[in-house]
């Protein structure tokens, strides 16, 4: 388990050390929070609930700030394949798996720091927690939500070569599981025929389960959203691992 530490660490350091890139990763949350938030937030009732549309999208802006974090993360693949390090790595006595792993967890890493950070800045813009033990519950989810996306960048970014086409691909797959997971709306008001779309996104569960855990209600049950998220991940992580053996340097 050396190899998966030391791919970890290296992740997470050029995370910590890397000031515009969380300060960068900071704009789109910030700005659906303060906009929208804010904006709709004495216009905005969420039915069956009784709070505010700030109190409601809150989760779903974590768990996009993790979804964006983590699948681009992915292109760190391609980088060290076009700079050298991972044909170094691959060389090396250590199976290709742990390697994968090393990078997932990296990444899933990063994304979950960025997600924190975002859920403290909504602290201080004044949203209310329902318990303490929330936060172990968010947390729960939003390291399921790094671990699942990192593996699906990691997947697609093992089958590419080009980091622009990488980040035209993610673009054209992110925002519709952003989109339809119910982060800026509650999925019990949408029409019969998109909900059945809603319910296969995995994003959707892992919105769900941080709104539990932050609000105390959710539109789905925890349990089915952990059991969900869960399984999804551990599949992902499978196909990831599979085409990352493939690789080719």
């Amino acid at each position: 388990m050396d190899i998966v530490y030391a791919i970890w660490l290296r992740n997470v350091t050029r995370y910590v050390r890397s000031k515009s890139r969380i300060l960068g990763s900071l704009g789109m949350p910030l700005f659906f929070m303060l906009v929208l938030g804010f904006g709709l937030n004495s216009v905005v009732q969420i039915p069956d609930t009784g709070e505010g549309y700030f109190g409601f999208i809150i989760p779903g802006i974590i768990a996009m700030s993790v979804l964006f974090t983590s699948v681009f993360s992915g292109i760190q693949i391609i980088w060290d394949k076009q700079f050298g390090f991972l044909k170094e790595t691959l060389v090396a006595p250590v199976s290709r798996l742990e390697i994968m792993l090393g990078q997932t967890f990296g990444g899933a890493s990063t994304a979950f720091i960025q997600g924190v950070i975002i859920l403290v800045l909504s602290l201080v813009l004044g949203m209310n927690v329902a318990g303490m033990t929330g936060f172990a519950v968010a947390f729960g989810f939003m390291v399921l939500i790094g671990i699942l996306f990192t593996a699906f960048g990691i997947a697609i970014a093992s089958r590419m070569e080009d980091m622009h086409g990488f980040q035209l691909i993610m673009n054209f797959v992110i925002f519709p599981i952003f989109g339809l997971s119910g982060a800026l709306f509650p999925i019990n008001s949408l029409p019969e025929w998109i909900r059945p779309l809603t319910l296969l996104d995995p994003l959707t569960y892992g919105v769900e389960g941080i709104r539990y855990g932050l609000s105390g209600t959710a539109q789905i049950h925890p349990l089915v959203c952990f059991a969900a998220l869960a399984g999804c991940a551990v599949l992902m992580t499978m196909i990831g691992a599979k085409l990352f053996e493939k690789i080719s340097v």
